[in-house]
């Protein structure tokens, strides 16, 4: 690495902490109803006019459900907008209505927060499908993420009550009060950076050698400012972020790699002051920035070696941005269940690809997504203070509420269920000929690209190895089932635990409660997050990019 590198390093962490804390302080008063009394008459106005009491208190059970029916219906009208999209307006190339199987796949996709893409949004999508169906579900999901994290909030803040908040509130105050500002004034930002945004139908030009060639153009300012914040990252175009028109300026790229991870580290800030423990917030900083400063120096490291077959570590990465910019973007993005891309992940290193593997297939915990990140970090908690309280020999405690028997049961499936989906379906697709048939490499990294795939879909990423032939009924239809899973085999444990949280009462710390805002409590954090990961993951890491490493040593590619 050069100095430039170790300078942009440092202002892109800088820039990084410098807004996460206000932003932090902002999110944690908008999520506890700390809002201008006449913005709270219209928004309680707006929603009587829907049929919805924001006075209304919803246990868990009732907050589920309405959670779930959005869902459900908001995939619904997203599968219909994409089928029948070449009667719909905003069609400038008249493109046809997807398949059904590619439909689905994109309706889940993207109502679960994954942003999976297996099509090229370009040459598949109208401006309608893009703005309407898409762009709507990279605010609705980010703002279902801040709901959930407010709901596991007020279970551990709240006195023996059933009442965890209202959903509809949730999802109102997190779109119109965080998501919408934050997008539209970054969405400006890139306008003024050559990001395109415009209604005009494609561009015909002529190339030098007299070839005609179309240059496609659209609505991509608005959604990529929310596909950043909102830890969506399903892009405009096929190529995401490595496209010209997408990310065009070294700027844009810097920007958009401190939007990556803005969000979700903001989170944990106002976690701390919902909860009443800064202190503790800041030791989960610390023990994220680890994590990520250690697996970027490790992708870092293995990218800047000359490859001993073509000596040169630039391929599948974007001239503009070069090797550096591209392994930073792999690591944030693929830590934070981003997915956008600047560089194709099918061309990094064997270990570089590992790095980016093991982030996802650490769980939505280190960063993870907006709010689902924050959500997923407190299951591996639970699981840290009920190891704390074996070694002692207590009953543990997490923010003065005992850890018992049910809570310990929810945490497990809520961080096993995305795993199980990974190795299980990986299985499957490598032991069926319609899973093979889409396999771009032999060898280790045929493996790794659809371990790759599955990981991304079933932890709620998105990126992809692009080396996997996926747009398919049978890829299709798998990752609706690794999206799911991974989503929602989360999501509901996590609503469950908060509502059996919020029925305990508070606690007093004792001498003998284990502290959870001490570097020891980082260290034991990482630990448990690091050697689930290993032990569910390291075989099949082993006989995918670690193998490859060794074999491309030996002066073997594939």
């Amino acid at each position: 690495m050069e100095s430039r590198h170790w300078i942009e390093l440092t202002l892109l962490i800088g820039m990084l902490l410098l807004l996460a804390f206000p932003i932090g302080r902002y999110t944690a008063a908008v999520l506890s109803g700390q809002i201008p009394e006449m913005l709270l008459r219209v928004e309680s106005r707006l929603l009587q006019s829907i049929g919805v009491d924001a006075q209304e208190s919803m246990n868990w059970k009732t907050y589920l459900f309405a959670l779930l029916s959005f869902n459900f219906l908001g995939c619904i009208f997203t599968l219909g907008v994409l089928m029948l999209q070449q009667f719909l307006p905003l069609n400038p190339g008249k493109l046809p209505g997807l398949s059904w199987d590619l439909a689905l796949n994109t309706a889940v996709s993207f109502a679960t927060n994954t942003n999976w893409q297996a099509y090229s949004g370009e040459s598949t999508l109208s401006y309608f499908s893009q703005m309407v169906a898409l762009a709507s579900h990279n605010f609705t999901s980010a703002a279902i993420g801040y709901s959930v994290f407010a709901v596991i909030v007020r279970g551990l803040s709240a006195k023996q009550t059933v009442n965890l908040g209202n959903f509809w509130v949730d999802l109102t105050r997190s779109t119109v009060y965080i998501l919408i500002p934050f997008s539209l004034v970054f969405a400006i930002i890139l306008i003024g950076q050559g990001v395109v945004q415009t209604f005009l139908a494609y561009h015909e030009a002529t190339t030098l050698e007299g070839i005609k060639q179309i240059i496609p153009v659209g609505p991509v300012a608005s959604q990529l400012a929310i596909k950043q914040l909102g830890t969506n990252g399903g892009g405009f175009f096929g190529v995401n972020s490595a496209h010209p028109f997408e990310n065009p300026t070294p700027l844009s790229n810097f920007l958009s790699c401190v939007a990556i991870l803005l969000l979700p580290l903001s989170i944990v800030v106002a976690f701390g002051r919902m909860v009443g423990d800064t202190k503790h917030s800041r030791v989960l900083i610390l023990a994220m920035m680890l994590v990520m400063l250690v697996g970027l120096g490790v992708g870092l490291h293995s990218e800047f070696q000359l490859n001993q077959l073509t000596g040169t570590s630039m391929e599948g990465k974007e001239v503009r941005f070069g090797v550096f910019n591209s392994v930073v973007w792999s690591n944030w993005t693929t830590l934070a269940s981003n997915g956008s891309v600047n560089a194709m992940h099918d061309s990094l290193s064997p270990l570089a690809g590992l790095v980016a593997l093991f982030n996802m297939q650490l769980g939505e915990t280190i960063f993870g997504g907006v709010g689902s990140g924050m959500y997923g970090l407190i299951l591996q908690i639970i699981l840290t203070v009920f190891v704390a309280g074996l070694m002692v020999g207590r009953t543990p405690e997490y923010q003065g509420k005992k850890i018992e028997k049910q809570e310990i049961i929810a945490a497990m499936f809520g961080l096993l269920l995305p795993s199980v989906s990974v190795l299980l379906l990986t299985a499957v697709a490598l032991s069926t000929t319609s899973g093979t048939e889409a396999v771009s490499n032999h060898g280790p990294h045929g493996l790794s690209q659809v371990l790759y795939a599955f990981t991304s879909q079933s932890q709620n990423n998105g990126s992809a190895f692009a080396g996997l032939g996926v747009n398919t009924p049978f890829y299709n239809v798998l990752g609706c089932v690794a999206m799911i899973v991974g989503r929602f085999g989360v999501m509901v444990p996590v609503i469950w635990i908060a509502g059996s949280l919020a029925r305990k009462r508070q606690i007093v710390a004792s001498e003998g409660t284990f502290r959870t805002d001490s570097f020891l409590f980082g260290a034991l954090l990482l630990s448990v997050i690091v050697i689930m990961g290993a032990l569910t993951f390291l075989p099949v890491l082993v006989l995918g990019p670690g193998l490859e490493h060794l074999l491309l040593q030996k002066g073997m590619s594939f």
